[in-house]
């Protein structure tokens, strides 16, 4: 019960990952808010979840798009007024946008696509920042993907949402760093949600014949866990992880179950963030003239 007593917000969790992670939280003993745009499936989201609360706390679903200011303030103000106050963010909602080369894809879905997947997670946290400074605690985790740590050919508008993410995270958690308030974003690895279905449905001639056949081999596979990434929010999201803030982490890949043995040493390097790469990182010296030069055929 990592989580007893605490409310938490949990955007886009009528299905797939935030679903899970609105359950996990539950488990903990958290006050919990879902929001979703499909009213029906928020729902049946919401009965489902029903069956995770436990003694002594609560569970609301509140209909609201992220992308809209309006419904951004509604879902944080019914939140406040149900568990009397708001100690965790998990913006989870998202979409991938249209897929096919940036030059040809309906612009209009592109600009939605950044709406909802940068725009969005920056409205929920205007909205719960000026409340967790006031009580000198508060925790921020905005889902990014594999779309922050490198290209996403046809599927740019994900690509760049996510990395401009992953850097909103890293600037506001320096915004925010000494205030008890820790932000941090997490990658949960490649899921079989309706994403992947949607990259399936697109076909090679949509989103490239490599990209396809990655999609087909995950579907077969199985696709990551979605109870890791669950695991990571509910680790992000409880005291365990105080004074972590300003990192990126890998639900799959990076050892975060020990990280809280290492918090200084974070605290004080780039470690799991984003950062250009230079000559003297691949063990380059293109400072002096001829240093490292490869021949180019030329005399």
């Amino acid at each position: 019960m990592k989580l007893r007593g605490k409310a938490a917000i949990v955007t886009g969790a009528s299905v797939g990952l935030g679903r899970c992670i609105a359950a996990a939280f539950l488990r903990e003993g958290a006050n919990v808010a879902i929001c979703g745009r499909d009213s029906k499936a928020l729902m049946s989201a919401a009965e489902e979840l029903a069956r995770e609360v436990r003694p002594g706390s609560r569970l609301n679903a509140v209909c609201a798009d992220v992308s809209d200011r309006a419904d951004v303030e509604r879902l944080v103000s019914e939140t406040v007024s149900g568990f009397g106050r708001v100690d965790i963010l998990v913006n989870n909602a998202g979409v991938q946008g249209p897929l096919g080369p940036s030059e040809t894809v309906d612009f209009d879905a592109f600009t939605k696509t950044i709406q909802i997947n940068l725009l969005g997670p920056a409205l929920m946290m205007r909205a719960v920042l000026p409340l967790f400074k006031q009580q000198g605690r508060g925790k921020i985790i905005n889902l990014s993907g594999g779309g922050a740590t490198g290209p996403r050919p046809r599927a740019s508008a994900y690509a760049a949402s996510k990395a401009a993410l992953v850097r909103l995270t890293e600037t506001v958690a320096e915004e925010t760093r000494g205030t008890g308030v820790d932000v941090n974003a997490i990658a949960p690895g490649a899921l079989n949600t309706r994403l992947l279905e949607e990259m399936l449905a697109a076909g090679p001639e949509g989103i490239g014949e490599r990209e396809y056949r990655r999609a087909v081999e995950q579907k077969a596979k199985g696709g990551s866990r979605p109870e890791d990434a669950a695991d990571l929010c509910v680790f992000l999201s409880s005291s365990e992880s105080d004074g972590i803030t300003g990192k990126l982490l890998s639900a799959v890949w990076d050892p975060w179950r020990t990280l809280a043995f290492y918090r200084e040493q974070l605290t004080t390097s780039d470690i799991y963030t984003l950062r250009r790469i230079v000559p003297a990182d691949r063990g380059r010296d293109w400072a002096s003239p001829g240093q490292d030069a490869q021949p180019t055929g030329k005399s």
